[in-house]
């Protein structure tokens, strides 16, 4: 599958393309490209997320999963730029545990563009499956201005 590397401050992002879709996004060191035009298409629009002047990311992706992580998936774009959901306001939407919308999340395989950083535990932070985990959530926060949960 053809992909690209595209250097941020959150760290080099690896995006890759299937079948004229978006199938995943990863950190990764590896910077050997494949671009496509819809790749080059997705670097641009991170960059552009990356430097603060994009907040919605016009895309097409396909997320591998079955109907609820496809839901969940759905429900974390909804989130808009520089606001956080929890994971039991994404539960009660769709009408399942909030341990399952947990795990769903924590299985999104296009972080960032899909953004399961907005994603909160009840309490405030939670972990996170990309980049330095944790730590690179409370960058792309802080970087949407959503980190007044840190004050």
């Amino acid at each position: 599958m053809p992909s690209v590397a595209v250097d941020t401050s959150f760290g080099t992002l690896r995006v890759t393309e299937e079948d004229g879709a978006i199938v995943r996004l990863t950190w990764a060191e590896d910077t050997r490209d494949a671009a496509t035009d819809l790749l080059r298409r997705a670097a641009a629009q991170i960059r552009a997320y990356d430097a603060g002047e994009l907040e919605v990311f016009d895309l097409p992706l396909h997320v591998r999963g079955n109907e609820f992580q496809h839901a969940v998936c759905a429900q974390m774009q909804a989130i808009p730029f520089g606001e956080t959901r929890t994971y039991g306001d994404i539960a009660r939407a769709l009408g399942h545990p909030a341990q399952a919308v947990g795990q769903a999340c924590g299985r999104n395989p296009i972080a960032v563009v899909i953004p399961c950083h907005r994603v909160m535990g009840a309490k405030g932070l939670t972990g996170f499956s990309g980049g330095a985990g944790v730590e690179t959530k409370v960058q792309l926060l802080i970087h949407e201005g959503a980190g007044g949960f840190l004050i």
